[in-house]
C-alpha cells in the first residue's frame, strides 16, 4: 500500500519521501517512479519507526531536502500471530504498539513544525478494519489499530484550530505481500463470504482513498475513520 501510495502521489505531482526499514526497497520505489517519467520527484530514506531518534532525524532531513512537509502518511505495519496464553504474547504486544501506534504520534510530532508552515497540512493514518472489530489470535494488532483511530480523532480535535486535518484509512482484505502466504482459493472463499463486493481489494484502491483525504475537496474532512474494505464491515451474513 505504501508503494502504491508513493507512485500515485508522484503521478499527481507531489514530491515524495519514501521510507522503509529496507533502504533497498526504498531505492527500488524511487527508481520505479523515475522510470514512469517523474525523475527527481521521489527520494529514499531508511527508517525504523520503532527508533524515536531516527524518526526525528529522518523527518528533519526530509523537511530540509524538500523545503516543506505538507502531507504525512503513516503506513508502517506488520502482522504476527499472538496467543494470549503464551509468553511470546508480551513481545507481540510491545512490538505492535511501538510500530503501529506509538510511531504514528512520533512521526506526527516530528513533522508538526513543518506542517504548521503549510497552506494545506494533511495527516493520514493507516489503521485497519481490525480497528473497527477483531479477529481471533490478533489482539495486539487489533489494539494498535483501535488506538490509531483514537489517536486520529484526538489529534483532529487538537490540531483542527490550526487547520491541520487528521484522517484515518481502514483497509480491509487487501491483496498485498502481508497476505501472500494465504492460498488464493482461501482468499476467494473469505472474500465471497465476508465482503459485499466478493473480492479482495488492491493496494491502488487504498492509495486513491489516501489521496482523496489530502485533496482541496477534503479540506473540511477531519477525524474520520474510512473503511476501504469492499463492504466487510457492513455485511452481517
Amino acid at each position: 500500500m505504501g508503494r502504491a501510495t508513493a507512485h500515485l502521489f508522484a503521478s499527481e505531482g507531489a514530491n515524495v519521501a519514501v521510507t522503509d526499514l529496507d533502504e533497498q526497497k526504498c531505492a527500488e520505489v524511487v527508481a520505479e517512479i523515475a522510470a514512469e517519467g517523474h525523475p527527481g520527484t521521489a527520494r529514499a530514506w531508511a527508517l525504523d519507526v520503532s527508533d524515536r531518534d531516527a524518526i526525528k532525524t529522518v523527518i528533519a532531513a526530509i523537511g530540509e531536502a524538500f523545503g516543506a512537509i505538507d502531507i504525512l502518511v503513516n503506513n508502517a505495519g506488520f502482522a504476527i500471530p499472538a496467543d494470549v496464553a503464551k509468553e511470546s504474547y508480551e513481545e507481540s504486544w510491545g512490538r505492535s504498539i511501538e510500530v503501529m501506534l506509538s510511531a504514528h504520534q512520533r512521526t506526527i510530532r516530528a513533522a508538526l513544525p513543518w506542517l504548521r508552515k503549510s497552506d494545506a497540512p494533511r495527516i493520514v493514518n493507516v489503521a485497519s478494519t481490525e480497528g473497527l472489530g477483531a479477529t481471533p489470535g490478533n489482539s495486539p494488532y487489533s489494539a494498535a489499530k483501535h488506538g490509531v483511530i483514537g489517536l486520529t480523532r484526538g489529534l483532529a480535535v487538537d490540531l483542527g484550530r490550526e487547520g491541520i486535518t487528521v484522517n484515518c484509512i481502514c483497509p480491509g482484505p487487501i491483496d498485498t505481500p502481508l497476505v501472500s502466504s494465504i492460498p488464493d482459493e482461501h482468499k476467494q472463499i473469505f472474500a465471497k463470504r465476508r465482503t459485499a463486493l466478493r473480492r479482495y481489494g488492491i493496494a491502488e484502491e487504498v492509495a486513491h482513498m489516501t489521496l482523496s483525504c489530502v485533496l482541496p475537496a477534503a479540506s473540511f474532512l477531519t477525524g474520520t475513520a474510512i473503511p476501504v474494505d469492499g463492504g466487510l464491515t457492513i455485511k452481517n451474513a
